[in-house]
Formats: C-alpha cells, sequence, structure tokens
C-alpha cells in the first residue's frame, strides 16, 4: 500500500526536473551531493522534533538541576531556555526549508558567513554530541549495573557499543523507524508520570494521608541557591534542549523535506511546553530539591525525580520501573546522538573541514567510517568508573553546555546574515516557503542571549573561586575563535560580502515553484490516492495508520 510520504515525495520529485526522473523519483534514492539515503518519512521527522533525543539528560539530569536550583530555577531555566530553542528553531525553519542540504547549518555558515565560521560551528556541534553520546552510555550502563554488577561497568559499555554500532550500519531507515517507536514510548512513558504527579498532589493515591500540594515549594523552599542556582540550572537546561536543531541535520536524508521540515519545525513549540516545562512542573511538584540522593555522585544508580516521587508516594520498587523507563529514553538517545555526531563529522569531512576518509559512504548511503568515529568518543563515559555516575555526568554536561550556547548563537547569526542578503539583492519575502517568527527580533535575541548565557553559565564557580569547575565550565569557550581563526588563516577563506552571497545554489526546485504547482501538484495527488483506492478525505487517524 502506498503511504502518503510515497506520494509527496513522488510530487517533490517531479518538480526537480532533471533528466532522471525515474531515479530521483524513487522516495529511496542516494543524495548525489552527500552520498546519504533519502530514507527518513515525514512521521519520522516530526516525531524527532517532538520526542527525539529526549533521555537521561531530561529524566536524570534534571535531579542535579532540580538539587542545585529548586523547583522554581528548574521552571525558570526550563522557560528561558525554552523561549530562546524556539527562536532559534524558528530562524533555522527559514533557512533549512529553503536551502535542505548536507551540512544543516553548517553547510550554511559557509554560504552566508565563512567557511571557516562554518568548520567552528560543526566542530563544536559535534563536541555537543559526543558528550551527550557519553552521558547517554553513563547512564545505560549505570541503570545496568544497578540491576546486576556481576558484568562491569566496561563490559556493560563494549556491549552496548558494539550493539548500537552494528544497529547503525543498518541504514537510516532503521534509524528512522526506531526513532518513532521509542519516541512514542518516551511520550507515553511522561503522560503517565505526569498523571501519577497530579493524582499524588492531590491527594489521590491508594492510602495517602493527605494532598502533597505545593509542600515541597515551602518546605525546603522553591529556590535552593538563590541566583548561583538560577545560573547552574542553565547550564543543565541547555543540554536537555540540545537536539531541537537536530531535525535540519536529517533534512537531506528526508524523502520530502518541504513539507517534513516546516511541520517538524512547529511541532519543537509543543515539545519545548508539554515536554520540557511540564517536566519542569512536574518535577519540582513531587520531588523535594534536598532529597537524599538525588545529585549524590557516589551513586552508580543515577536518580531521577521520578524515582524519588513514587518512593516517597510508598512504592519501593519503583526504581525498576523508573530505571526500566529511562533505559528505553538511553537506547534511544545514544541511537540518535551517533545519528547527529555522525552526520555532522560526515559534511564537515566531505567540505575539508575533517579528516577525507570520514566523508566516505558505502552503496546503500551509510557513513560506516563517521558512524564508528563518532560512536569511539562514548568511551568518555568510561569517567564513571573513578568518579561516580553523577559527578561523570557533571563533568560531560559542563562541557557541552558552553558549546550549545555557541551553536545556537551561531544559527541566529547565520539567519541574520540570509535575511540581510536577500535584502540587499532585492528578493522578495513572498519567495520563502517557510518565514521566521517575529524577524528580526528573534534573530538579535537569539544571538544576545546565547552570547551571555555562554559567558555567564560558569559564573557559580567565581565565588568563591573553584578552579577545577571554572576551567570545565569554561574550557571550550575559547575554542571557537581558535578553530574560526586558525582555520581562516590556513585555508584563506573569505567573508562574504552581502552582494557577493550566492541566494541560488542548492534550493530545491519544488520549494521554487511551489506556488505556480501548487493546484497541478493538489489534483496529482487526489488523482493518486483514487488510483489506489483511496480517499484524500479521509481522517488524520486513517492517513497516520497508512504510514505504518
Amino acid at each position: 500500500m502506498v503511504s502518503s510520504d510515497d506520494i509527496d515525495n513522488k510530487h517533490g520529485s517531479a518538480a526537480v526536473g532533471t533528466a532522471d526522473q525515474h531515479v530521483v523519483a524513487d522516495a529511496d534514492a542516494i543524495d548525489p551531493e552527500s552520498g546519504v539515503k533519502r530514507g527518513l518519512k515525514t512521521r519520522h521527522l516530526s516525531m524527532m522534533a517532538l520526542a527525539g533525543i529526549i533521555g537521561p539528560g531530561l529524566l536524570v539530569g534534571s535531579g542535579g538541576a532540580l538539587a542545585s536550583g529548586g523547583p522554581a530555577a528548574l521552571i525558570i531555566g526550563f522557560g528561558v531556555i525554552g523561549i530562546i530553542a524556539f527562536s532559534i528553531m524558528q530562524s533555522l525553519g527559514e533557512l533549512t526549508t529553503l536551502y535542505p542540504s548536507g551540512g544543516a547549518f553548517t553547510k550554511l555558515a559557509d554560504r552566508f558567513v565563512d567557511r571557516a565560521f562554518g568548520a567552528a560551528v560543526g566542530w563544536n556541534y559535534f563536541i555537543i554530541w559526543v558528550a551527550v553520546l557519553a552521558n547517554e552510555y553513563n547512564a545505560i550502563s549505570s541503570i545496568m549495573v544497578f540491576w546486576s554488577d556481576k558484568v562491569p561497568l566496561w563490559g556493560y559499555f563494549l556491549i552496548f557499543w558494539f550493539a548500537f554500532t552494528a544497529f547503525q550500519l543498518l541504514g537510516v531507515e532503521a534509524f528512522g523507524e526506531a526513532e518513532f517507536w521509542l519516541a512514542l514510548i518516551k511520550l507515553t512513558g511522561l503522560v503517565a508520570f505526569f498523571f501519577f504527579a497530579i493524582i499524588y498532589a492531590s491527594g489521590g493515591l491508594i492510602g495517602q494521608a493527605e494532598p502533597l500540594g505545593f509542600r515541597y515549594w515551602n518546605d525546603p523552599g522553591a529556590f535552593a541557591n538563590g541566583f548561583r542556582g538560577v545560573a547552574t540550572v542553565f547550564v543543565f537546561c541547555s543540554t536537555f534542549y540540545a537536539g531541537v536543531e537536530s531535525v535540519a541535520v536529517a533534512a537531506t536524508e528526508t524523502k520530502n523535506p518541504s513539507k517534513a521540515v516546516p511541520l517538524a519545525i512547529r511541532q519543537v513549540f509543543w515539545r519545548i511546553v508539554f515536554i520540557y516545562m511540564g517536566s519542569a512542573f512536574f518535577f519540582g511538584l513531587v520531588c523535594p530539591w534536598n532529597a537524599d540522593g538525588l545529585a549524590n555522585g557516589k551513586s552508580r544508580a543515577l536518580k531521577s525525580p521520578m524515582t524519588i516521587a513514587i518512593q516517597n508516594a510508598g512504592w519501593e520498587g519503583g526504581v525498576h520501573l523508573i530505571n526500566t523507563f529511562i533505559f528505553v529514553t538511553c537506547l534511544s538517545a545514544v541511537n540518535a546522538s551517533i545519528y547527529i555526531a555522525s552526520r555532522t563529522v560526515l559534511f564537515m569531512a566531505q567540505d575539508g573541514k575533517a579528516p577525507r576518509f570520514l566523508g566516505w559512504t558505502n552503496d546503500r548511503g551509510v557513513p560506516v567510517a563517521a558512524i564508528v568515529f563518532s560512536n569511539l568518543f562514548g568511551a568518555l563515559s568510561m569517567m564513571n568508573v573513578s568518579t561516580g555516575a553523577g559527578k561523570a555526568y557533571g563533568y560531560i554536561v559542563n562541557l557541552s553546555g558552553v558549546s550549545t550556547f555557541l551553536v545556537w548563537g551561531a544559527i541566529s547569526f547565520i539567519h541574520i546574515r540570509f535575511r540581510s542578503a536577500w535584502a540587499k539583492q532585492g528578493r522578495s519575502l513572498e519567495e520563502l516557503p517557510f518565514k521566521s517568527f517575529g524577524y528580526p527580533w528573534n534573530a538579535y535575541f537569539g544571538v544576545f542571549a546565547n552570547v551571555f548565557l555562554a559567558l555567564v553559565q560558569g559564573w557559580s564557580t567565581l565565588s568563591p573561586f573553584d578552579a577545577a569547575n571554572f576551567v570545565d565550565a569554561y574550557i571550550l569557550l575559547p575554542l571557537f575563535p581558535i578553530i574560526f581563526f586558525v582555520f581562516k588563516w590556513w585555508n584563506k577563506t573569505t567573508y562574504w560580502n552581502l552582494e557577493d552571497i550566492n541566494l541560488d545554489d542548492g534550493r530545491r526546485l519544488d520549494l521554487d515553484n511551489a506556488k505556480k504547482t501548487l493546484e497541478h501538484e493538489t489534483t496529482d495527488y487526489n488523482a493518486e490516492y483514487r488510483n489506489q483506492g483511496l480517499n484524500p478525505n479521509d481522517s488524520f487517524l486513517k492517513r497516520l495508520w497508512r504510514n505504518f
């Protein structure tokens, strides 16, 4: 049976107008520039935008954020970073829908700023995802040790390392399908916990003597360490939110980016409101920030606010349920981290920003060398052996936090350069298939907010001065300008003038001609549905079922 993705792809391909239309019309065609396979469906990308990359960062790391800042700081941190993330996604949506090319914003940085700027953005983005990858291996190995310590921590790591490597080598279709179903499980689990939190706070549990209400906001209090705690929470939240921009990385491997990317961008809003803000509110509602073991670095069994809340409610065995849920989210997060890191370094290698051998793909469109290279960095999780799971997580979070702010700020700056060049060259905004909300204010806000947070995220290490944590918080800050200037000097790159920026290469013709062919495509779309015995007016649920 033909899915709506397949039909959409045929229409997108028909507008390309190349000599080999029968090849391009193949939904599984290999991208001619990057060599990757266009195998992700619209539902895959949509679910990645809604619940992808949600792993122990949110479910476990939020325990450290809650202990550092308290429930009010958690909501403030998630809210502020959420507004910034929404701003970034608006900028990225406008750019990526028009230029869904391999390399995402690293390639866009080349085009609109400078190749050296693209190198700095790309390597910082790669650092984010190998740090996240190490965190996921840290969490998944710790959970296994908690269940059974007969296998050492490094043994569990090796088992998972080989398993994930083998799975990634199956291809992008396997990745997309796994992410879809795992993300669905994550959403179901979070909804279940939110209902539990509501019932628990209102006193509806069996045997509960009195309602919990907002008790923990009064005792031990709404804030744990004042502004210092709020500043610390910003670092955690930046890591939790990292991944909302990953839909841009996957655009090249999407069958119909003109449909899938704008839809995914819009769904990020609901991800921010429901998943992040919902988690911040309910975690702080049912778990006190001074709970024993919440941020205990000596514990191999990483504790989540969800675990502590269920145990406080009287179900001691609930730790196994939550650990099972966290384990499932780890599977998704490791899978996605390897995917994003490998594609980032793949596209950089093809552009001369990384060793060339990492840019190779096999005849099925799988970047084998990039996958293995990226996954090797998961060994950073073995810090867990000597430091404890909680401390290892904290170290790696600090490393990735500042890089997240720098990359996000760079995306906003790239958007500003694009719009400036678009206006300078006399182009009309009506040509844009997706227009950013609130431009130019949202783009300038994205630049300044991210630069500010990159500078203040290690503020808590200054008084009293903590040399080790200060270095951990700021060591990656100078890396961006170092990469930029070294690459620029070595390669003699050009900082583009607005009038010299190429605004045409890389645009999908199906986007350029969308308005002219809309009526024709709609007619063909309906006719093709009827030819397959389908009804174009079917309900959303029927069309969704067909995609499976």
